[in-house]
């Protein structure tokens, strides 16, 4: 759901971004009927998504990895521990993002990382957080879907509003 939405977010945006998807579980499942029905509300259409493993080239090819709890983002790190300056849990990715501020015209997107990085630990990822985590609504009930949907909407586009704020390198109607 959160690169979809977040992919949705910044498309038509002036540099080219691809958003994609992985897990730490089997690849090859299709998308649960719970998170179709949600992402329809929002316009998307995920029913061809099949769920992928992550994997260590994966990892060392991102630019930014996005988990939604911190053991996403543990994993990737055991992977390659060369991606922890650049792996984030979305929550706290949003919130460091914040206190730093939008990233500055001219500034590349790894700049403005590693001020959102500078001052973290790796002990961060040691325990489970509501702080910085995500809720998982796998197997519950729908309204739990929805809520996650709701959040993931929300910090998706704060995320791309800090990393490309309005206006910024957009390209207008006439080309220019």
């Amino acid at each position: 759901m959160a690169a979809a939405l977040f992919a949705r977010e910044v498309g038509g945006r002036a540099e080219s971004v691809e958003a994609a998807s992985a897990g730490i579980l089997r690849g090859g499942d299709p998308v649960p009927p719970e998170v179709l029905e949600v992402m329809d509300t929002y316009g998307i259409d995920l029913s061809a998504h099949r769920s992928r493993t992550l994997t260590a080239e994966a990892v060392s090819e991102a630019d930014l990895l996005v988990g939604m709890a911190r053991r996403h983002v543990r994993e990737a790190v055991l992977l390659d521990a060369e991606v922890w300056p650049r792996a984030f849990t979305l929550k706290s990715l949003v919130q460091r993002g914040r206190a730093l501020g939008p990233r500055a015209p001219g500034s590349e997107v790894a700049s403005w990382l590693g001020g959102v990085h500078d001052g973290r630990t790796r002990s961060e990822l040691a325990h489970r957080s509501s702080v910085d985590e995500v809720a998982d609504p796998y197997g519950g009930p729908l309204a739990g879907y929805r809520t996650a949907g709701k959040e993931l909407e929300e910090l998706t586009s704060e995320l791309a509003e800090l990393l490309w704020p309005r206006g910024f390198g957009q390209v207008d109607a006439e080309g220019g």
